[in-house]
Formats: C-alpha cells, structure tokens, sequence
C-alpha cells in the first residue's frame, strides 16, 4: 500500500517544541520532493516547508522560517520537521505531501501523495 504516515504530534506549552515525521511505505520518498502543510480551524491551510530529495532546495513559510527545520533521514524513508520556539499560532493539523514538483507550495492536486495528517495543539 502506497502512503504517506505522519507522526510527532501532540500537546506542547509555548516556547516548546515537537519533531514531527513524515514516513512513506511502498514508495521510495527521496525520488519526491516534500511539502509540509498545516490546517488550522477556520484558516486556509498554509504551506510550512518544502525540501527536494537532495536537499539542495529548502524553503519555510513565512510564519516559521527561523523556527522550524525540516530534513531528510533517508535510511528511514523519512521526512522530519523539527519545530521550535512553538506559539499559540502553529495550532493545527500538519499534513505532509510528496510530489515531483518545484520550489514552492502547490495546490493540493498537484502531489502524488498525502498523508492523513497529526495535530499539533501549542497551549498552556
């Protein structure tokens, strides 16, 4: 079966931090490039990271460049997004999304691949 799991998720205070993983089985991942979204209630979801299979291009939104990091583990088939500095505001759920595609976030119908998503709740 073809999919994509993402895992990591849960309940932080601000001010912490989450790792997040987005893990493929019955694909190879690095042959995608790799978005992560998130969707929070009553707000369009919004793009947070991109990075291709080399990792020669990384682009963050711009609510989370400086916070949050995404990178490969390769032997894992594996994509992870290490989050930092956490607020109020990167509440949601995080979906991650494979697709041959360029630098950049896509409409949804543009990647091969979704996964089913995993909230992230920041609250003290």
């Amino acid at each position: 079966q073809l999919q994509l799991v993402e895992s990591g998720g849960g309940l932080v205070q601000p001010g912490g931090s989450l790792i997040l993983s987005c893990v493929a089985s019955g694909f190879r991942l690095d042959h995608y490039a790799v978005t992560w979204f998130r969707q929070a209630p009553g707000k369009v979801r919004e793009g947070v990271s991109f990075i291709t299979p080399s990792s020669d291009t990384i682009t963050y939104g711009d609510s989370v460049r400086g916070r949050f990091t995404v990178s490969w583990d390769n032997a894992k088939n594996t994509v992870h997004l290490q989050m930092n500095n956490l607020t109020t505001e990167d509440t949601g759920v995080y979906l991650c999304a494979a697709g041959r595609l360029p630098s950049g976030f896509h409409p949804p119908y543009r990647y091969d691949y979704w996964g089913q998503g995993t909230q992230v709740t920041v609250s003290s």
